[in-house]
């Protein structure tokens, strides 16, 4: 007999192991009038996804909710209302996003790809057996503190509420440091660019930090991202106590691995909790990640507060705060140029949808240009060419 749909779920709920609540149930109640049944996405294919349901997982086609804006494609992660029967099931709707994880896309156009949506936890792999390269964890921050802003895209807050997930670094395979000493400066290198962000140094070999770890992602949804041979999916494994994902060896030259993992996958975790295992990503380009930006780089916006000039560029006005922080040491340059750099590639995309944007980026290199030109005139002693 088909499980019925109860307005008022508790914990013995089918779904409550994926993170079905009451928030849920609340907006998945008109759905459940219309004979609906809800489910969570466990894993897209081509047009397809891998559901689990009251009744157990099902294949469904996406084609009634094929959007022309693919920030609207079904994710996993998601949760959705189908078909109670048919062959094949249909999703019908999906419930509002209470967050998402979004990068740019490689495409010249400004869309958005959405990575994994509903998430608690964000856990930005980086494996050990490579240099830290501090500007890519700043990349991946910066997305994760913006994260809740996916929430707007299925009307997220309406029920729901909008819900921003807590990022943590987890630094992979940690046996391959073995001294504690060293170990513990490269944690402070990173808890120095990202202030209150937990960093966790785990191997799945020894099982350092693990029970941290798996503490953490036992409330709620988590999602594991990183580049290729970071140690995501190994990691998942070990978590999960099952050789589920599959592993390979990555490349003893550069750390980089082979994409073992094609697909976003969804699981339930013994312990409690569920995680997304994701592939490698080659590149995490930024999307409207103006919050993250700014409060991963708080430092550099409270001292630009205290600038002379409310415009101030920060390369050479007078009465600068941040060239002051340079100068006595507080502020170091890959900081300054990380921020920069990252400030400027989120403006680019913003501005390709944003007509506002763009106007106020003309206006700006308008009035830096006839400024240019007045000091070009001074210096000559007012003589114009």
């Amino acid at each position: 007999m088909s499980f019925l749909f109860s307005s008022s779920p508790s914990a013995s709920h089918p779904l409550a192991p994926y993170g079905w609540d009451d928030g849920w149930a609340a907006v998945f109640s008109p759905c459940a009038e219309q004979g609906l049944v809800p489910g969570r996405v466990v894993r897209v294919d081509r047009g397809q996804c891998d559901v689990v349901t009251p009744d157990g997982p099902v294949r469904a086609d996406t084609a009634f909710v094929v959007p022309r804006d693919p920030m609207r494609i079904v994710c996993t992660g998601d949760w959705v209302a189908l078909d109670a029967d048919g062959d094949p099931r249909f999703v019908r709707t999906l419930l509002p996003r209470r967050s998402a994880f979004v990068r740019s896309t490689s495409s010249e156009r400004s869309e958005g790809q959405v990575l994994a949506t509903n998430i608690d936890h964000i856990a930005i792999c980086v494996s050990l057996a490579v240099e830290l390269d501090l500007g890519r964890i700043e990349r991946f921050l910066a997305l994760a503190l913006s994260s809740s802003n996916g929430a707007a895209l299925l009307g997220g807050g309406h029920g729901t509420g909008e819900h921003r997930p807590e990022p943590l670094v987890v630094l992979t395979k940690a046996d391959l440091v073995p001294d504690a000493v060293t170990l513990s400066h490269l944690v402070q290198d990173i808890e120095a660019i990202a202030p209150g962000v937990q960093v966790l140094p785990v191997s799945s070999t020894t099982g350092e930090g693990l029970d941290v770890l798996g503490a953490v992602v036992s409330g709620g949804t988590s999602v594991l991202l990183g580049i290729s041979g970071a140690g995501k999916s190994t990691l998942a494994n070990t978590l999960l106590g099952l050789d589920v994902m599959e592993v390979r060896a990555a490349r003893e030259v550069d750390g980089k691995g082979r994409h073992t993992t094609t697909t976003r996958n969804l699981l339930v975790l013994p312990q409690g909790g569920v995680l997304i295992d994701t592939p490698g990503l080659r590149g995490v380009g930024l999307f409207d990640a103006g919050t993250g930006v700014g409060e991963l780089f708080s430092e550099i916006e409270e001292l630009a507060a205290r600038c002379r000039f409310h415009d101030c560029a920060h390369l050479s006005e007078p009465g600068c705060a941040v060239l002051g922080a340079l100068a006595d040491g507080s502020l170091p340059d890959r900081r300054l140029e990380s921020y920069r750099k990252l400030l400027r590639e989120n403006q680019r995309i913003v501005a390709k949808t944003d007509a506002r944007v763009r106007s106020e980026i003309l206006k700006d290199w308008k009035r830096k240009g006839a400024e240019g030109r007045a000091a070009g005139r001074a210096k000559r002693g007012g003589r114009v060419r």
